[in-house]
């Protein structure tokens, strides 16, 4: 059984000329424990397929499944990071992480609540920030407490939308690097949409490009033969990273599926 599953997905809104289709019959599927990511221009729906997989809206047509069972609405097995922290303002870094733990973990006593936010501060290097409040943290200090409240929910799924697109390019560098070195501690299933295909390239098992809108769908799978684990140096020179960055440029600007040539590619849990 797949483990996240998306048949045959589309999703529509209102606008002044009518209905506007955003996604039109998204197929996906996720093997537990994968790292995929998603790229595509802005506008195509990158945003829209997150929030279908999160609950936060549902789909017009088509499917949602996880561990088999219908997505249909917000749950604790799916923990969300947005591009824009999302922090309350009011409320030190451990009071964010908590917060997360008792609305998700309200049966552990107190003490256990405290050692699972530590732990999940101290797993993103901020122990020496858990008293300061948001505005007194830079943006990839904003970033690594919402991925630290993300990770604390425990979800079975982890949803990345556009973590990093809005630092400087050494934080992103330094942050992706950090999600890396969890991802490879804990092996959570992982779906992240970028726009950046070496951040993909870097971090991804698989990578989906998306088509341009309107009525936006997701190509064939491009799988990353790169061995873990993985560093940014020398990355550039490898011919996995070559060949992959390839096929996703040259879907991206032409919209044809690239040739189906590569190592991995048709894999179990890939794009139906």
């Amino acid at each position: 059984m797949t483990f996240l599953e998306l048949k045959n997905v589309g999703k529509s809104f209102s606008s002044a000329n009518g209905r506007r289709a955003v996604l039109s019959g998204v197929n996906i599927g996720l093997a537990e424990g994968e790292f995929v990511a998603v790229v595509g221009y802005s506008g195509a729906g990158k945003t829209t397929l997150v929030s279908l997989i999160a609950g936060l809206d549902a789909p017009d047509e088509g499917d949602i499944r996880l561990e088999g069972r219908p997505v249909t609405g917000p749950g604790p097995d799916r923990g969300v990071v947005f591009q824009n922290y999302s922090l309350l303002p009011w409320m030190t870094v451990f009071e964010n992480v908590f917060l997360a733990v008792e609305a998700v973990a309200p049966r552990l006593s107190r003490a256990e609540k405290i050692d699972r936010t530590r732990h999940f501060i101290n797993m993103v290097k901020l122990e020496s920030a858990s008293n300061k409040k948001p505005h007194e943290l830079s943006g990839g200090m904003r970033q690594r407490v919402a991925v630290a409240r993300g990770l604390a929910m425990k979800p079975r799924v982890f949803l990345l939308d556009e973590p990093f697109s809005a630092l400087d390019a050494l934080t992103r560098a330094t942050l992706q690097d950090e999600l890396l070195r969890l991802w490879e501690e804990n092996r959570q299933t992982v779906f992240m949409i970028t726009n950046d295909v070496d951040e993909a390239i870097l971090l991804a098992d698989r990578i989906l490009p998306l088509t341009k809108g309107p009525g936006a769908t997701v190509g064939p799978a491009i799988p990353v033969d790169i061995p873990r684990p993985r560093s940014r140096r020398g990355l550039s020179l490898l011919p996995g990273y070559q060949r992959a960055k390839k096929r996703i440029v040259d879907f991206l600007l032409s919209g044809v599926p690239p040739a189906d040539n590569g190592p991995g590619a048709g894999s179990e849990g890939g794009v139906q």
